[in-house]
């Protein structure tokens, strides 16, 4: 058994409505890879928060490298040798590389800044993770994946003893994650403690040595990880059992709903043509890179097209914005729900309101509250948003409760062609299950749905049927109760020749 690390008893913290933690206790040990395991809302962010000093304990006993802390801000936790990676990526875009890794704890030289210093370990760090990042590149211009090494590098460059992994590996590639799986492997065997918070359940094997597992802000077993099966690790995450991890619904295929010609938009999105079909979900893979975003940013209106027709119930529908898009009954819930999804310090009321404020305002312009509080109660029942109300921001809300939030606001339109990509990532195993039960909802609705999903298993185990991009291409389209995972990847891997 290695040194403690970290003790947390009896941990106890409540925002207004909200009981966060009731009672948690928690321990990190020397050279392990505990993983802190729960749904969304089981209380884990806040868990960690405190112990990286972002939030306050109301009561319990925090001692960190055997000192006890009554209060603890960030900079103390960073000086106790506490690291924290957070799931959604805190960084400044227009600030290069090395200046984020660095902010805070700047080198000087004399009165001005040593950037060349910066930039030299910032190279160091990156290197040993094996990325490819120049250190003086604007970290706006890079995509999420590589921002995500970036966070990890910064992590070990102050040396942590604890290190806090809050869903690592959402954004990585298959390589990266193998690269990074063998960082925490060489962190391990150098002494340090790591908290390993991920829903993708199958990840776990690979490194974990110890599970703790919540619900509902409260403690509720932990032990050695290969003293539990999958099963049971799931049945205590969410109080029951997951019958079936990806619900389907057969539904007969019905008429041509929506068709996609020759659509061109920058180099990601090159000549797609596609259609949909009543009493079907269609799932878009690919590899990271593909232009499955891309597509539809590009249909949403969000980014320019160069050419291309869009055919809605059998009319050709002309959108050069998202507004044009919702106004025509096409919307998408995007892969960064909090950046593009959500405007986060405004309430749960207000998100599901601003999109539908046709729908809710008299004709004077003024919101019927009637009306409003009719749309709200209705997306918190169908979707089963975990809130004490609709007034409290989004920000507070678990990633999948805000993603509920997200499909909620644009199913109050009745749309017609309903676009979902990345719908699950960083969220848990039952509130997935959630999340495809209403797309499910919708195909039985005759609703056209398309989804991006960089998770093949769950493309097999929801689709109906699956178009595989690569360089931004169409290169095959299959059936889903007819294909596998190597099939799709030998299609997702068709680059074009470059010589």
């Amino acid at each position: 058994m290695g040194e403690v690390l970290v003790s947390m008893e009896h941990i106890m913290k409540s925002f207004p409505g909200v009981k966060a933690l009731d009672d948690v206790s928690f321990e990190v040990q020397s050279g392990e890879v505990m993983a802190l395991l729960g749904e969304n809302g089981a209380g884990k962010s806040t868990l960690v928060k405190i112990l990286s000093g972002v939030y306050e304990k109301d009561d319990g006993k925090l001692t960190i490298m055997g000192r006890e802390y009554e209060t603890l801000n960030p900079k103390q936790a960073r000086d106790a040798g506490v690291a924290i990676i957070h799931q959604e990526l805190n960084m400044c875009k227009d600030l290069t590389v090395a200046e984020n890794m660095f902010l805070g704890r700047e080198h000087v030289k004399g009165i001005v800044l040593n950037n060349s210093e910066m930039e030299s370990i910032a190279r160091k760090y990156l290197d040993e993770l094996g990325v490819d990042i120049d250190p003086r590149e604007t970290v706006g211009n890079l995509p999420v994946s590589k921002q995500q090494m970036i966070e990890i590098a910064k992590a070990l460059s102050v040396n942590a003893r604890i290190l806090i992994m809050d869903e690592p590996t959402s954004a990585l590639t298959s390589r990266e994650i193998k690269e990074l799986f063998a960082i925490i492997e060489r962190l391990k065997s150098q002494g340090c403690g790591i908290v390993y918070i991920s829903h993708r359940l199958e990840e776990l094997s690979h490194i974990t040595d110890r599970v703790t597992i919540m619900r509902d802000g409260k403690y509720i077993t932990s032990g050695d990880f290969t003293s539990f099966t999958m099963d049971e690790i799931i049945a205590n995450m969410v109080g029951r059992e997951i019958k079936e991890k990806f619900p389907r619904v057969s539904c007969p295929k019905g008429r041509k709903i929506f068709e996609v010609s020759g659509l061109n938009a920058g180099k990601s999105v090159r000549n797609i043509n596609f259609s949909l079909y009543e009493g079907e979900i269609v799932g878009f893979a690919g590899l990271m890179g593909a232009g499955r975003t891309e597509t539809t940013r590009a249909i949403f209106g969000v980014d320019k097209k160069e050419s291309g027709t869009i055919i809605l119930d059998g009319r050709e529908v002309v959108i050069n914005s998202p507004a044009d898009a919702i106004k025509a009954g096409i919307v998408l819930a995007p892969e960064d729900r909090r950046k593009d999804g959500l405007c986060t310090k405004l309430s749960i009321r207000e998100n599901l309101a601003l999109p539908n404020l046709d729908l809710v305002c008299n004709k004077g312009g003024v919101i019927n509250k009637d009306k409003e509080n009719r749309l709200c109660d209705e997306a918190v029942q169908n979707l089963s948003i975990k809130t004490p109300n609709v007034d409290i921001d989004a920000i507070s809300l678990s990633g999948g409760n805000q993603q509920k939030v997200v499909v909620g606001k644009w199913l109050a339109r009745n749309s017609r062609v309903v676009m979902f990509d990345e719908p699950t990532r960083g969220i848990d195993v039952g509130a997935k299950v959630e999340i495809y039960n209403i797309m499910n909802k919708l195909k039985e609705q005759g609703i056209a749905v398309m989804f991006v999903s960089s998770e093949l298993p769950e493309v097999l185990g929801i689709a109906d049927r699956i178009i595989v991009m690569c360089d931004g291409r169409i290169t095959g389209e299959l059936m889903a109760n007819e294909t596998t995972q190597n099939e799709i990847l030998k299609y997702a891997t068709q680059f074009e020749s470059k010589l």
